[in-house]
Formats: C-alpha cells, sequence, structure tokens
C-alpha cells in the first residue's frame, strides 16, 4: 500500500499564511512592548507613590464621595539644637579715682559771751567746780562777759577811748582786741556782787583769781588748784 504525500499548498495560499502568521506575531510583539512600557511608566512615574493601593477585597461598600487625601508635608531634616553663644566676659571699667574735695577749713566754734562752753578748757574746768561749790553755800555764779569777739573788743575799746578821753587811759578799762584775755577765752566777767566775793574768796581752791583791784568782777585761771593767787595788779594795761 503506498503511502499518499498531502498535497503542497500552492505558493499564493502559502504565501498568504506567512503574511498572516508575520501580522500576528507583529501584534503580539508590538501589544507586548506597549504592555511592559506601561507597566515601566507607572512603575518610575511620582504619582505611582502617591496613590496608595487599597485591595478592593473584602472592601466594604461606599456610599458617599471618596475621601479627599490631604496635602502631606514633606518632613524636613531635624536641625541641631544651636547651642547658645556664652557671654564674651566684660570688663567693668574701673572707676577713675577721683580726688576728694578739699575740706574747707574748720570754722572756729561760735560761742555766746554768756556760754560757759566758749572758755579755755582750763579756765571753764575750773569755774565749773566753783559754780558747784558755790552753789552748795547757796550762791548762785554767773556769767556776764566771757569771751568774746575781736569786733565787740574794738568797740568797747573805741567807746573807752571816748569816755575817758585817751588809749592809755582806757586800757586800764578795756584792753584793745590783741590784748585782751576775753577774746582769747581765758577771762570771765561773773555777776552778781555777791558771786563776786564768794569767788574772791574762795577761787584759789579751784585755781581762779581775781586779777585787778579795780575789776572786781574780771577773773582768770592764774594758779594751780589749791594754791595761793598771786597778788593783784591796779588795773590792766596794754603791754607791747
Amino acid at each position: 500500500m503506498t503511502e499518499q504525500l498531502p498535497q503542497r499548498p500552492s505558493r499564493p495560499m502559502r504565501s498568504r499564511l506567512l503574511s498572516v502568521t508575520g501580522v500576528a506575531v507583529l501584534v503580539t510583539v508590538v501589544g507586548s512592548v506597549l504592555i511592559w512600557h506601561t507597566q515601566l511608566g507607572e512603575f518610575f512615574s511620582p504619582e505611582a507613590d502617591k496613590e496608595p493601593v487599597v485591595s478592593g477585597l473584602n472592601a466594604p461598600g461606599v456610599s458617599g464621595p471618596p475621601p479627599t487625601t490631604l496635602a502631606t508635608r514633606t518632613p524636613q531634616p531635624e536641625r541641631e539644637p544651636t547651642k547658645p553663644a556664652k557671654p564674651k566676659a566684660t570688663t567693668s571699667p574701673k572707676p577713675k579715682p577721683t580726688k576728694s574735695p578739699k575740706q574747707a577749713p574748720k570754722k572756729t566754734a561760735e560761742y555766746g559771751e554768756l556760754d560757759i562752753d566758749g572758755l579755755s578748757p582750763k579756765l571753764r574746768a575750773r569755774l565749773k567746780k566753783a559754780i558747784v561749790a558755790a552753789r552748795a553755800d547757796g550762791v548762785r555764779i554767773q556769767i556776764n562777759s566771757g569771751r568774746r569777739s575781736a569786733a565787740k573788743q574794738q568797740r568797747l575799746f573805741d567807746e573807752a577811748v571816748k569816755k575817758y578821753g585817751s588809749a592809755k587811759a582806757a586800757s586800764r578799762w578795756v584792753l584793745p582786741p590783741k590784748y585782751s584775755a576775753h577774746v582769747q577765752g581765758k577771762a570771765v566777767d561773773i555777776k552778781p556782787v555777791a558771786a563776786m566775793q564768794w569767788l574772791d574768796k574762795n577761787g584759789w581752791r579751784y585755781g581762779v583769781c581775781r586779777r585787778y583791784d579795780n575789776e572786781p568782777w574780771h577773773f582768770e585761771a592764774l594758779t594751780a588748784p589749791g594754791t595761793k593767787c598771786p597778788p593783784r595788779e591796779p588795773h590792766s594795761v596794754a603791754k607791747k
């Protein structure tokens, strides 16, 4: 039995089949390329990361519009906390030495003629003791004229010159300022007459003595306490 070979298609039929097959292969290749290109585009597209892929399996039905996605801020890189700058040590300016103002010369304390504090320390201390002792005897010693200013002493002397007619005669009663013990606070005139008499008799006990015969009121510290007073002078004299 002889095998019969199938008949080969004719040349036109074979050309048509090859054309159809080639077109099909070309379409398949182009489709594959397009699908591959689309997938690569979606993979590298920046929008692919923004849209989350949500599985539709077992998802509940949504009755309203889909929720809007909130714009999220891109996280900023954390900055290291800046350390506060240390303040520079400033040296306080040294105070300039100020010149101390020149002290004004101390003024001599001014006392009235009736103030015992205007007398010299020696005469003041002795007279205070005499006043206490006289008071114990019922006699009150009062100051009639103690320290005098040079201006007042000069006025008294000028008045005495007019009264007695000359400077020499006036000096028996009032001395010029530069010779007067009153200006120096070393003489005191006391009152009343009972005080003059008591002090003339007992003043030596305290070192206070009457100096002139013509002035029973004039006393000075002429001796040491408890020592007899020196002889009295007839009157004052402007000794040069």
